[in-house]
């Protein structure tokens, strides 16, 4: 954060508007994380001398204020935890139906439900980007940006395939089914992203938005989908109020993906060389949500599991990610 502020002291550093812009953001979420530090160290520096006065009649107060720091200092060290280079960043998640047919696009409607539960407990700020109703019920796709500090590093351990085993309500006869779907996360960089695109790699086209009626829905050709031709990346966007902010946006998208394209590639390679196994996406199961013959939600990474499936469903996600990010802070030391 000195370093960055010491920047700002340079004659000339906002000759380049977007790039100082950039800066004072990364300033602002810098002094955030450290004000929460250098905050809590002075709140348990006045506790422990008010303990030090050892006055009776200060027992009920300093208990109460031990167990606030306590709380505090888990929610510090669980962001001890969010070190990667992005983990502070907004984000992008999308979700895909799979095997399933109906079920699985029903899955992917209760899974977004999740996500914007979740992410309303957390007060993170969500919009749906583009959305893509199923056949009959639920949807096939769905694309939500979710800003706030953090997001990326929260949602980052929810990248992979959801697998949910139930009752089926689309069954006459009542019979047990499995649905999976694939969820994807990306950090949507408040930044320019180094990442050249040729215009020739790109196949553009335009269609009228879609939605649940009202004047949510576009009457003329405002949404933008692109194929990203070389890597086969399609990415879309239909909730701006023009083509041109659709495109901008989609564009954005894109380059988040291409982004989060290379570093998995850089994982791989780097669990090649530990001897690892990557699965392919679709064959990384990373969690199974089981409604029938009983209740359970279990990830399959790290073992973590509870009965409480309504809960989870409501956007009950916390233990499930700090359970991942211990899990991934393990085999980074392995």
């Amino acid at each position: 954060m000195k370093e960055l502020e010491a920047q700002t002291t340079d004659p000339n550093f906002w000759d380049d508007a977007n790039q100082a812009q950039q800066v004072m953001q990364r300033i602002s979420k810098l002094r955030n994380v450290v004000s929460e530090w250098v905050d809590t160290r002075q709140q348990i520096q006045d506790a422990l001398e008010l303990a030090q006065l050892e006055d009776e009649s200060l027992s009920d107060e300093l208990t109460q204020e031990v167990e606030r720091l306590q709380q505090a200092f888990e929610k510090l060290s669980f962001h001890a935890m969010l070190n990667g280079e992005y983990d502070n960043q907004n984000a992008i998640l999308a979700i895909h139906a799979g095997a399933g047919g109906t079920d699985a696009q029903d899955w992917v409607a209760m899974l977004a439900r999740m996500y914007l539960r979740w992410a309303d407990a957390h007060q993170y700020k969500t919009e749906v980007e583009s959305e893509l109703a199923g056949e009959s019920a639920g949807l096939k796709s769905i694309t939500i940006s979710v800003k706030g500090d953090w997001a990326y590093g929260y949602l980052k351990s929810e990248r992979g395939v959801h697998r949910l085993v139930r009752i089926s309500p689309f069954d006459a006869n009542s019979r047990r089914h499995t649905s999976f779907a694939l969820v994807e996360v990306w950090p949507d960089l408040d930044m320019d992203v180094d990442i050249e695109i040729n215009e020739k790699d790109l196949e553009i086209e335009t269609f009228r938005a879609g939605g649940a009626g009202g004047q949510h829905v576009q009457k003329n050709d405002t949404a933008v989908r692109i194929k990203h031709l070389p890597t086969g990346i399609v990415v879309s966007c239909q909730n701006q109020r023009s083509q041109l902010q659709n495109l901008n946006r989609a564009m954005q998208v894109l380059k988040a993906r291409l982004l989060a394209k290379e570093q998995m590639e850089r994982e791989q390679a780097l669990a090649q060389i530990k001897g690892d196994h990557i699965s392919a996406e679709w064959g990384n199961q990373i969690r199974s949500y089981v409604l029938h013959p009983y209740q359970l939600v279990k990830d399959l990474r790290t073992q973590y599991e509870t009965g409480r499936v309504d809960a989870v469903l409501d956007g009950d996600l916390d233990p499930f990610m700090e359970a991942y990010l211990r899990y991934a802070v393990g085999e980074n030391q392995t």
